[in-house]
């Protein structure tokens, strides 16, 4: 059974992990300062969350988010189902394991991603308070 039933619910976790970072004061600036745009295309349900650190933030955050189809040119797209983004917030899931099994396609230049993976530690303690709090299960793969 699927973890999020539509796009609101992948917007209400996900989005919302990427609000609290784009306001964390050891994640944030870390984002921010990398200037670039990725996009995070989900499937099953399908929805999309762009990380912007190109553009200005509004006061107080680091990077812009944007939950929903955006038309801002992204550096990097990253592709997969929601459930497998969900196993990954939770820890449970490694990034280039993924990649080689095709549970996550990246277009762009990988290694910028990569870079960024020590930054976003932070969010592998925070994602599994904002899943507990709507209720949603631990991650399993």
């Amino acid at each position: 059974m699927a973890i999020f039933a539509r796009a609101e619910d992948v917007y209400a976790a996900i989005g919302a992990l990427f609000e609290w970072g784009s306001q964390d004061g050891e994640l944030g600036p870390k984002i921010g300062e990398s200037g670039l745009t990725i996009r995070f295309v989900y499937h099953r349900p399908d929805a999309e969350i762009t990380v912007d650190a190109k553009a200005v933030p509004p006061e107080g955050r680091h990077f812009t988010v944007h939950c929903g189809p955006s038309d801002l040119k992204a550096d990097v797209t990253m592709e997969m189902d929601s459930d497998i983004a969900h196993t990954f917030w939770f820890g449970k899931m490694n990034l280039m394991t993924a990649l080689a099994r095709g549970q996550m396609k990246a277009v762009g230049p990988i290694q910028s991603i990569l870079k960024l993976l020590p930054a976003i530690k932070p969010a592998y303690r925070k994602y599994p308070e904002i899943a507990r709090s709507l209720g949603l299960p631990g991650g399993e793969a």
